[in-house]
């Protein structure tokens, strides 16, 4: 019998890590982040291919209603590091990219011990970079709250 009361956190990030493997650099992307993506966050010595993307869960919320009806919330911080001539440039092509997947993909799916369950809301929090501090360089972070 499934437990009413799971969390979802890897079977989220594993379907945002399959969202974003679209971006390979054809069909309107500017990046290609193929093969670079982690559900995992890793330190700047660990990474050595550029750009990547990296991802980790955070805080996780619910908000309750009557009949046993509930909304879960997912903050998920997605950290995305380059190697370039304009770091900046680069780093804001790739969050374009991010953010035109997030866009187009809307109520996408991922999979819970209960079989395929639905995305309800992709919410874009935050985005920043370090702007240019660390150049060639370069280290981008954009804050999700996913709503199921």
């Amino acid at each position: 019998m499934a437990r009413a009361q799971t969390t979802r956190r890897s079977g989220i990030l594993n379907a945002l890590a399959e969202l974003f493997q679209r971006i390979d650099g054809g069909d309107g992307y500017k990046t290609d982040l193929t093969g670079t993506i982690s559900t995992r966050m890793k330190f700047w010595d660990e990474v050595d291919v550029f750009p990547s993307l990296h991802m980790s869960a955070g805080t996780e919320t619910r908000e309750y209603y009557g009949g046993g009806q509930k909304f879960r919330f997912l903050t998920v911080t997605l950290r995305i590091y380059v190697n370039a001539d304009d770091p900046i440039e680069e780093l804001e092509e790739v969050l374009e990219d991010v953010e035109t997947v997030i866009d187009d993909a809307g109520h996408f799916n991922y999979s819970a011990t209960e079989g395929t369950q639905n995305i309800m809301q992709t919410t874009v929090v935050s985005i920043s970079t370090d702007e240019g501090v660390l150049a060639p360089l370069g280290v981008g972070e954009m804050i999700l709250e996913i709503r199921y």
